[in-house]
């Protein structure tokens, strides 16, 4: 499992003109999944997520969790994470998972994220659909998570 998570002060995703997920303040989460990934690791990630402690406090120090600032989540499936351009000039995603274990994979880890933050702070884009993805990166802050 491979997460890109951007720290932002707003994000959004459109598909076809018509947004789907739209967040303030909190983490951009760009996701991918392997053929070997399982329930363990899709739980650990969200946990991780939760826990992890990237905005600034009042002396300018990273001490603060996404709870601490009221943060939400907008949770963007990205099959290309695992894409391989290191043989000659388009990326092969054999070791991308694909099909329903993806879709699986995913809706269990936005289930996670809305378990540990509730609800109303998960917001996503649509699985399997070409989206337009807008954010301004806070920071900029990214972190590229893996599992």
């Amino acid at each position: 499992m491979k997460v890109v998570l951007q720290r932002v002060t707003e994000a959004s995703v459109t598909v076809d003109r018509e947004i789907k997920g739209k967040i303030g303040v909190g983490y951009l989460i760009l996701v991918g999944f392997s053929n070997d990934d399982e329930s363990e690791v899709v739980e650990w990630m969200a946990e991780k997520i939760k826990g992890l402690r990237v905005f600034n406090d009042d002396q300018g120090k990273k001490n603060r969790a996404l709870d601490d600032v009221g943060g939400s989540v907008l949770v963007v499936s990205q099959f290309t994470l695992y894409g391989d351009a290191r043989k000659g000039r388009r990326p092969s995603f054999i070791h991308a998972a694909g099909g329903d274990k993806a879709k699986d994979l995913y809706d269990y880890f936005v289930t996670c994220l809305c378990k540990i933050l509730t609800t109303e702070r998960v917001a996503t884009g649509e699985f399997g659909a070409m989206m337009n993805v807008e954010m301004v990166n806070q920071g900029p802050f990214t972190l590229v998570l893996e599992k």
